[in-house]
């Protein structure tokens, strides 16, 4: 069995592995789709909101309450048109509600 004697950057390892590259990738892209709608999405609802998983043409935005998720549906049409301007192409937004677990000691 043959182990590495040193620790290896995160950079590296995504340089060294195809699915950690594409991950790094698909995570960068996401937040920098949450960057480009934020001016769009009301100040006191971006707290609720964090980038999600992207999916072909389907981007997955997570939102920490129902009510929360429900403002952002009135406005998904116009993030995805803006979106469109800035050149990604999207067809779909889906709203996922994180439920907040709390931790007991």
């Amino acid at each position: 069995m043959h182990r590495r004697a040193h620790s290896v950057s995160l950079q590296q390892a995504t340089q060294d592995s195809p699915v950690l590259a594409r991950l790094t990738e698909l995570t960068t892209d996401s937040v920098a789709r949450l960057k480009a709608i934020e001016p769009l999405i009301p100040p006191p609802l971006r707290s609720a909101i964090t980038a999600g998983p992207i999916d072909g043409q389907d981007w997955c935005l997570l939102v920490s309450s129902n009510a929360a998720a429900a403002k952002i549906r009135q406005s998904l049409p116009a993030l995805m048109a803006h979106l469109r301007t800035k050149g990604w192409e999207i067809t779909s937004i889906r709203l996922k509600v994180q439920s907040v677990r709390s931790h007991s000691s």
